[in-house]
Parts: C-alpha cells; sequence; structure tokens
C-alpha cells in the first residue's frame, strides 16, 4: 500500500499535536500540521496530499475557502472535519471515506 499524504489544519495547539501523532502512528500514512490556512495553502501548491483533515477552531468561512482551494488544486483529495472522537474513530472515519471513494 502506497503512503497516504495527510495535511492537518486547525487552531487548536493541543488537538493538533495529538492528531499529528495519531496520524503518523500508522506505518503508512504521514501528515503535517498548520495552524495557518496560508503556510497550509502554500505547502498544499506544493505536494500531493491525499487527505486534508480540518480541525477545530477554524472559521466556517475560511473551512469553505480552504475546502474549495483544495478541490480546485487537487480534485481526488478527501477533505474530512475531524473534531475528536478519539484514535479508532479517526482512523474508521478516514478509511470508511477511502473506500467509499474507490481508494483503497
Amino acid at each position: 500500500m502506497k503512503t497516504l499524504e495527510f495535511l492537518l489544519l486547525g487552531k487548536n495547539e493541543a488537538i493538533m499535536a495529538i492528531l499529528l501523532r495519531l496520524v503518523n502512528a500508522y506505518e503508512d500514512w504521514n501528515a503535517v500540521a498548520f495552524s495557518s490556512e496560508t503556510e497550509a495553502q502554500d505547502y498544499f501548491q506544493n505536494h500531493k496530499i491525499d487527505v486534508v483533515l480540518l480541525s477545530s477552531g477554524i472559521e466556517d468561512h475560511v473551512e469553505k475557502e480552504f475546502t474549495l482551494f483544495c478541490l480546485k488544486q487537487q480534485p481526488d483529495v478527501e477533505v474530512i472535519e475531524h473534531f475528536g472522537g478519539g484514535s479508532g474513530l479517526l482512523k474508521s472515519e478516514i478509511l470508511h471515506r477511502l473506500h467509499l471513494k474507490g481508494k483503497i
């Protein structure tokens, strides 16, 4: 299986640190995290991303704009809102979405 590349965007540093640790705990998952939409967009434009995880603290209009930006740049990217629920739920949420889209 290929390594899945993740971009995490959120404003709560403690939650972002946990998400980053949880995602990177899986052997074929690799994540980078950002609290700045601008920095996340710059990174996104220069890297192939499979999954964008949107976490807490992002304003609604920013979330919508960032989602549209991602889908315009990389139409195959999966954008998932994740606001908690533990590592088992996180992995299930991601794998379910990728399965529905025929990506795994």
